[in-house]
Protein backbone atom coordinates (compact mmCIF):
# COMPACT_ATOMS: atom_id res chain seq x y z
CA UNK A 1 0.00 0.00 0.00
CA UNK A 2 0.97 3.58 -0.49
CA UNK A 3 0.76 6.58 0.73
CA UNK A 4 -0.63 10.00 -1.44
CA UNK A 5 -0.66 13.23 -0.32
CA UNK A 6 -2.76 15.40 -1.96
CA UNK A 7 -2.96 19.16 -1.58
CA UNK A 8 -6.03 21.84 -1.59
CA UNK A 9 -8.24 18.88 -0.20
CA UNK A 10 -11.89 19.62 -0.07
CA UNK A 11 -11.77 22.43 -3.12
CA UNK A 12 -13.33 20.89 -6.30
CA UNK A 13 -9.86 20.73 -7.84
CA UNK A 14 -8.51 18.04 -5.23
CA UNK A 15 -11.47 16.15 -5.11
CA UNK A 16 -11.62 14.92 -8.62
CA UNK A 17 -8.42 13.63 -7.91
CA UNK A 18 -9.08 11.78 -4.85
CA UNK A 19 -12.09 10.71 -5.70
CA UNK A 20 -10.11 8.95 -8.83
CA UNK A 21 -7.61 7.85 -6.72
CA UNK A 22 -10.42 5.66 -4.07
CA UNK A 23 -11.86 4.81 -7.58
CA UNK A 24 -9.39 2.89 -8.59
CA UNK A 25 -8.91 0.84 -5.56
CA UNK A 26 -5.36 0.22 -5.06
CA UNK A 27 -5.43 -0.03 -1.99
CA UNK A 28 -3.95 3.29 -1.38
CA UNK A 29 -4.09 5.17 1.48
CA UNK A 30 -5.33 9.47 0.48
CA UNK A 31 -4.06 11.57 2.64
CA UNK A 32 -5.37 15.51 2.38
CA UNK A 33 -4.14 18.72 3.75
CA UNK A 34 -6.03 21.91 3.10
CA UNK A 35 -5.43 25.77 4.20
CA UNK A 36 -9.08 26.29 4.06
CA UNK A 37 -11.09 24.00 7.13
CA UNK A 38 -14.24 24.54 5.65
CA UNK A 39 -13.24 22.92 2.62
CA UNK A 40 -11.15 20.50 4.40
CA UNK A 41 -13.75 18.84 6.30
CA UNK A 42 -15.82 18.11 3.10
CA UNK A 43 -12.92 16.24 1.59
CA UNK A 44 -13.00 12.48 0.91
CA UNK A 45 -9.17 12.20 1.74
CA UNK A 46 -8.84 9.16 4.48
CA UNK A 47 -7.27 11.95 6.91
CA UNK A 48 -6.90 15.53 6.72
CA UNK A 49 -4.07 17.97 7.89
CA UNK A 50 -4.73 21.70 8.35
CA UNK A 51 -1.71 24.08 6.79
CA UNK A 52 -0.91 27.58 6.30
CA UNK A 53 -1.26 28.63 2.31
CA UNK A 54 2.00 27.96 0.39
CA UNK A 55 3.03 31.33 0.17
CA UNK A 56 3.71 31.71 4.11
CA UNK A 57 6.54 31.31 5.84
CA UNK A 58 5.11 28.29 7.95
CA UNK A 59 3.95 26.71 4.85
CA UNK A 60 7.47 24.39 4.12
CA UNK A 61 8.07 23.63 7.83
CA UNK A 62 3.89 22.24 8.81
CA UNK A 63 4.58 20.09 5.19
CA UNK A 64 7.92 18.49 6.47
CA UNK A 65 6.14 17.51 9.87
CA UNK A 66 3.49 15.72 7.46
CA UNK A 67 6.08 13.59 5.94
CA UNK A 68 7.84 12.52 8.92
CA UNK A 69 4.35 11.66 10.27
CA UNK A 70 2.90 10.03 7.45
CA UNK A 71 5.94 9.00 5.43
CA UNK A 72 3.93 9.78 2.23
CA UNK A 73 5.26 8.23 -0.97
CA UNK A 74 4.06 11.04 -3.51
CA UNK A 75 3.08 14.45 -3.36
CA UNK A 76 0.64 16.57 -5.60
CA UNK A 77 -1.07 19.82 -5.69
CA UNK A 78 -3.76 21.19 -7.72
CA UNK A 79 -3.60 24.45 -7.64
CA UNK A 80 -0.89 27.24 -9.12
CA UNK A 81 0.14 28.69 -6.10
CA UNK A 82 1.16 25.51 -4.28
CA UNK A 83 2.20 23.74 -7.25
CA UNK A 84 4.80 26.77 -7.27
CA UNK A 85 5.72 26.56 -4.14
CA UNK A 86 6.09 23.02 -3.77
CA UNK A 87 7.94 22.85 -7.19
CA UNK A 88 10.89 25.94 -5.75
CA UNK A 89 11.34 22.93 -2.71
CA UNK A 90 11.32 19.75 -5.19
CA UNK A 91 14.72 18.96 -4.35
CA UNK A 92 14.19 18.91 -0.29
CA UNK A 93 10.94 17.03 -0.93
CA UNK A 94 12.47 14.36 -3.11
CA UNK A 95 15.27 14.06 -0.38
CA UNK A 96 12.47 13.57 2.19
CA UNK A 97 11.89 10.28 0.50
CA UNK A 98 8.47 11.50 -1.33
CA UNK A 99 8.27 11.42 -5.09
CA UNK A 100 6.92 14.07 -7.79
CA UNK A 101 5.72 14.11 -10.95
CA UNK A 102 5.97 17.19 -12.41
CA UNK A 103 7.57 19.68 -15.02
CA UNK A 104 10.42 21.90 -14.61
CA UNK A 105 10.41 25.16 -12.63
CA UNK A 106 11.38 26.92 -15.66
CA UNK A 107 8.51 25.38 -17.27
CA UNK A 108 5.84 25.74 -14.47
CA UNK A 109 7.03 29.29 -13.85
CA UNK A 110 6.41 30.28 -17.87
CA UNK A 111 3.32 28.53 -17.77
CA UNK A 112 1.45 30.43 -14.39
CA UNK A 113 2.77 33.59 -16.10
CA UNK A 114 0.24 34.20 -18.58
CA UNK A 115 2.64 36.78 -20.56
CA UNK A 116 5.39 34.44 -20.42
CA UNK A 117 3.85 31.60 -22.31
CA UNK A 118 1.89 33.87 -24.79
CA UNK A 119 5.65 34.91 -25.68
CA UNK A 120 6.74 31.69 -25.85
CA UNK A 121 3.79 30.60 -28.57
CA UNK A 122 4.07 34.08 -30.60
CA UNK A 123 7.79 33.30 -31.34
CA UNK A 124 7.16 29.77 -31.76
CA UNK A 125 4.39 30.43 -34.76
CA UNK A 126 1.22 29.42 -32.94
CA UNK A 127 -1.67 31.26 -33.48
CA UNK A 128 -2.82 33.40 -30.27
CA UNK A 129 -4.88 36.56 -30.26
CA UNK A 130 -2.77 39.48 -29.85
CA UNK A 131 -2.03 40.60 -26.09
CA UNK A 132 -0.23 43.77 -24.57
CA UNK A 133 0.57 43.96 -20.72
CA UNK A 134 -0.64 46.85 -19.06
CA UNK A 135 2.33 48.63 -16.80
CA UNK A 136 -0.11 51.99 -16.99
CA UNK A 137 -2.90 54.05 -18.70
CA UNK A 138 -1.31 54.41 -21.94
CA UNK A 139 -0.93 50.90 -22.58
CA UNK A 140 -4.69 50.54 -21.57
CA UNK A 141 -5.37 53.13 -24.39
CA UNK A 142 -2.69 51.15 -27.13
CA UNK A 143 -4.91 47.90 -26.08
CA UNK A 144 -7.80 49.76 -27.31
CA UNK A 145 -6.63 51.15 -30.02
CA UNK A 146 -5.02 47.85 -31.47
CA UNK A 147 -7.51 44.93 -30.22
CA UNK A 148 -10.93 46.14 -30.23
CA UNK A 149 -13.50 44.17 -32.50
CA UNK A 150 -15.92 45.73 -34.39
CA UNK A 151 -18.13 46.26 -31.37
CA UNK A 152 -14.86 47.97 -29.86
CA UNK A 153 -14.49 45.29 -27.33
CA UNK A 154 -10.95 43.82 -25.79
CA UNK A 155 -10.82 40.99 -23.37
CA UNK A 156 -9.01 41.71 -19.86
CA UNK A 157 -6.93 39.33 -17.71
CA UNK A 158 -4.90 38.71 -14.45
CA UNK A 159 -1.41 37.28 -15.73
CA UNK A 160 -0.59 36.29 -12.51
CA UNK A 161 -0.91 32.94 -10.68
CA UNK A 162 -4.65 32.80 -10.13
CA UNK A 163 -7.64 30.94 -11.60
CA UNK A 164 -10.87 30.56 -11.94
CA UNK A 165 -10.83 33.73 -14.85
CA UNK A 166 -9.79 35.99 -11.89
CA UNK A 167 -10.18 39.18 -13.15
CA UNK A 168 -11.97 38.66 -16.83
CA UNK A 169 -13.45 41.65 -18.20
CA UNK A 170 -14.55 41.78 -21.78
CA UNK A 171 -15.38 45.58 -22.35
CA UNK A 172 -15.61 48.40 -24.84
CA UNK A 173 -15.40 51.09 -22.30
CA UNK A 174 -11.89 52.88 -21.60
CA UNK A 175 -12.94 54.92 -18.08
CA UNK A 176 -14.94 51.38 -16.68
CA UNK A 177 -11.44 49.26 -17.72
CA UNK A 178 -9.09 51.74 -15.81
CA UNK A 179 -11.56 51.74 -13.06
CA UNK A 180 -11.76 47.87 -13.06
CA UNK A 181 -7.56 47.41 -13.19
CA UNK A 182 -7.62 49.76 -10.03
CA UNK A 183 -10.03 47.95 -8.29
CA UNK A 184 -7.67 44.42 -8.84
CA UNK A 185 -4.30 46.98 -8.63
CA UNK A 186 -3.43 45.17 -11.20
CA UNK A 187 -1.19 47.67 -12.97
CA UNK A 188 1.35 45.92 -14.18
CA UNK A 189 0.07 42.61 -13.68
CA UNK A 190 -3.15 42.90 -16.37
CA UNK A 191 -3.14 41.87 -19.74
CA UNK A 192 -5.55 42.99 -22.36
CA UNK A 193 -6.31 40.82 -25.59
CA UNK A 194 -8.05 40.58 -28.78
CA UNK A 195 -11.81 38.44 -28.28
CA UNK A 196 -12.11 35.15 -28.91
CA UNK A 197 -15.47 33.38 -29.17
CA UNK A 198 -17.18 31.70 -26.18
CA UNK A 199 -16.64 28.40 -27.37
CA UNK A 200 -13.34 26.66 -25.24
CA UNK A 201 -11.86 23.29 -25.66
CA UNK A 202 -9.58 21.86 -23.16
CA UNK A 203 -6.61 19.18 -24.69
CA UNK A 204 -5.68 17.11 -21.09
CA UNK A 205 -2.51 14.91 -21.04
CA UNK A 206 -0.30 13.24 -19.21
CA UNK A 207 4.14 12.93 -20.89
CA UNK A 208 6.98 10.88 -19.55
CA UNK A 209 10.31 12.54 -20.57
CA UNK A 210 8.83 14.06 -23.81
CA UNK A 211 6.63 11.21 -24.54
CA UNK A 212 2.85 11.27 -24.82
CA UNK A 213 1.14 8.60 -22.38
CA UNK A 214 -2.50 9.69 -22.93
CA UNK A 215 -4.54 12.84 -23.98
CA UNK A 216 -8.28 13.51 -23.89
CA UNK A 217 -10.26 16.51 -25.40
CA UNK A 218 -13.28 17.88 -23.73
CA UNK A 219 -15.40 20.92 -25.12
CA UNK A 220 -17.13 23.08 -22.52
CA UNK A 221 -20.73 23.90 -23.42
CA UNK A 222 -21.01 26.38 -19.96
CA UNK A 223 -19.97 27.49 -16.97
CA UNK A 224 -21.03 27.01 -13.60
CA UNK A 225 -22.74 30.72 -12.12
CA UNK A 226 -21.42 32.17 -15.65
CA UNK A 227 -24.51 34.92 -15.80
CA UNK A 228 -23.29 36.02 -12.22
CA UNK A 229 -20.45 37.13 -13.77
CA UNK A 230 -19.38 40.14 -16.00
CA UNK A 231 -17.17 38.06 -18.44
CA UNK A 232 -19.14 34.87 -18.11
CA UNK A 233 -16.25 33.24 -17.10
CA UNK A 234 -16.11 31.61 -13.61
CA UNK A 235 -13.61 28.73 -13.93
CA UNK A 236 -16.21 26.00 -13.10
CA UNK A 237 -17.66 23.76 -15.79
CA UNK A 238 -20.97 23.64 -15.67
CA UNK A 239 -20.96 20.81 -18.64
CA UNK A 240 -18.30 19.67 -20.30
CA UNK A 241 -18.41 16.95 -23.17
CA UNK A 242 -16.04 14.30 -24.90
CA UNK A 243 -14.51 15.66 -28.15
CA UNK A 244 -11.72 14.83 -30.57
CA UNK A 245 -10.69 16.51 -33.32
CA UNK A 246 -7.05 16.26 -35.17
CA UNK A 247 -6.83 20.03 -35.48
CA UNK A 248 -7.23 20.31 -31.68
CA UNK A 249 -4.73 17.77 -31.04
CA UNK A 250 -2.08 19.12 -33.12
CA UNK A 251 -2.68 22.50 -31.57
CA UNK A 252 -2.53 21.43 -28.48
CA UNK A 253 0.96 19.50 -28.91
CA UNK A 254 2.56 22.58 -30.33
CA UNK A 255 1.44 24.95 -27.80
CA UNK A 256 3.03 22.43 -24.98
CA UNK A 257 6.40 21.78 -26.56
CA UNK A 258 6.84 25.61 -27.61
CA UNK A 259 6.68 25.89 -23.69
CA UNK A 260 8.82 22.72 -23.23
CA UNK A 261 10.89 20.72 -25.85
CA UNK A 262 10.76 17.28 -23.67
CA UNK A 263 7.26 17.37 -21.47
CA UNK A 264 7.13 15.84 -18.09
CA UNK A 265 4.16 15.66 -16.28
CA UNK A 266 0.39 17.27 -16.89
CA UNK A 267 -0.29 19.40 -19.35
CA UNK A 268 -4.02 20.98 -19.67
CA UNK A 269 -4.18 23.52 -22.83
CA UNK A 270 -6.96 25.72 -22.75
CA UNK A 271 -8.10 27.05 -25.83
CA UNK A 272 -10.99 29.23 -27.43
CA UNK A 273 -12.06 29.32 -31.16
CA UNK A 274 -11.93 32.78 -32.92
CA UNK A 275 -14.45 33.95 -35.13
CA UNK A 276 -12.13 31.93 -38.28
CA UNK A 277 -13.23 28.62 -36.34
CA UNK A 278 -8.94 28.23 -35.32
CA UNK A 279 -8.27 26.97 -31.52
CA UNK A 280 -6.23 29.61 -30.23
CA UNK A 281 -4.21 28.31 -26.78
CA UNK A 282 -4.97 31.11 -24.08
CA UNK A 283 -3.52 29.34 -21.26
CA UNK A 284 -1.73 25.90 -20.12
CA UNK A 285 -2.51 24.26 -16.48
CA UNK A 286 0.45 22.93 -15.39
CA UNK A 287 1.26 20.13 -13.23
CA UNK A 288 -2.42 19.93 -12.31
CA UNK A 289 -5.74 17.99 -13.41
CA UNK A 290 -8.95 20.60 -14.63
CA UNK A 291 -11.51 20.47 -12.39
CA UNK A 292 -13.66 17.94 -14.11
CA UNK A 293 -10.80 15.22 -13.88
CA UNK A 294 -13.61 12.54 -12.07
CA UNK A 295 -15.74 12.66 -15.32
CA UNK A 296 -13.07 11.48 -17.70
CA UNK A 297 -12.48 8.31 -14.84
CA UNK A 298 -16.59 8.09 -14.51
CA UNK A 299 -16.37 6.98 -18.62
CA UNK A 300 -13.48 4.83 -17.85
CA UNK A 301 -10.56 6.57 -18.12
CA UNK A 302 -8.55 7.32 -14.68
CA UNK A 303 -5.93 10.12 -15.85
CA UNK A 304 -5.14 10.42 -11.92
CA UNK A 305 -4.31 6.39 -10.97
CA UNK A 306 -2.20 6.61 -14.20
CA UNK A 307 0.01 9.77 -13.13
CA UNK A 308 0.05 7.43 -9.88
CA UNK A 309 0.90 4.74 -11.33
CA UNK A 310 3.92 6.14 -13.55
CA UNK A 311 5.17 8.18 -10.16
CA UNK A 312 5.67 5.45 -8.14
CA UNK A 313 6.06 2.65 -10.32
CA UNK A 314 6.45 3.70 -13.76
CA UNK A 315 4.08 1.97 -14.34
CA UNK A 316 2.30 2.91 -17.75
CA UNK A 317 -1.34 2.09 -19.18
CA UNK A 318 -2.31 -0.22 -21.89
CA UNK A 319 -4.62 1.81 -24.15
CA UNK A 320 -5.86 1.22 -27.85
CA UNK A 321 -5.69 4.72 -28.09
CA UNK A 322 -3.50 7.14 -26.21
CA UNK A 323 -5.24 10.41 -28.09
CA UNK A 324 -8.81 10.70 -27.08
CA UNK A 325 -9.40 7.34 -25.91
CA UNK A 326 -12.68 8.16 -24.93
CA UNK A 327 -15.84 8.00 -26.76
CA UNK A 328 -17.41 11.49 -27.90
CA UNK A 329 -20.97 13.64 -26.99
CA UNK A 330 -20.24 11.51 -23.24
CA UNK A 331 -22.05 14.81 -20.87
CA UNK A 332 -20.85 15.49 -17.65
CA UNK A 333 -23.60 17.49 -15.87
CA UNK A 334 -22.77 19.68 -12.73
CA UNK A 335 -24.52 22.37 -10.58
CA UNK A 336 -23.93 23.29 -7.25
CA UNK A 337 -24.94 20.76 -4.20
CA UNK A 338 -26.02 18.17 -6.72
CA UNK A 339 -23.96 14.74 -7.43
CA UNK A 340 -22.81 15.23 -11.00
CA UNK A 341 -23.94 12.84 -13.51
CA UNK A 342 -22.07 11.51 -16.80
CA UNK A 343 -25.30 11.37 -19.53
CA UNK A 344 -25.37 11.04 -23.19
CA UNK A 345 -28.04 12.92 -25.49
CA UNK A 346 -30.24 9.46 -25.85
CA UNK A 347 -30.14 9.96 -21.93
CA UNK A 348 -31.26 13.32 -22.07
CA UNK A 349 -34.00 12.19 -24.49
CA UNK A 350 -35.37 9.22 -22.38
CA UNK A 351 -35.50 11.16 -19.08
CA UNK A 352 -36.33 14.49 -19.97
CA UNK A 353 -40.14 15.48 -21.18
CA UNK A 354 -39.44 17.95 -24.31
CA UNK A 355 -42.81 17.39 -26.18
CA UNK A 356 -46.04 18.48 -24.50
Amino acid sequence: MSKILIAGCGGAPSEGVVKSLLAANDGDEVIGMGSEPTDLILSKAQKKYVVPYSNTPEYKGKLFKIFEKEKPDMLHAQNDLEIYAISKIREDIQQAGVKLFMPSHETIDTCVNKFKSYNKWVKAGVKVPHNIFINNEDDLKRAFNELSNQEGMIWLRSGDIAGGGRGALPTNDYEFAKRWINRFKGWGNFMAAEMLTKDTVTFLSIWYQGELVVGQTRIRKGWEHGNRTLSGVTGVTKVGQTYSDDKVTEISINAIKAIDERPHGIFGVDMAYDTAGVPNPTEINIARFFTTVFFFTTAGLNMPKIYKDICLYERFPSLEKKINPLPDRLMWMRGMDTTPRLVTNKTMQEELILNY
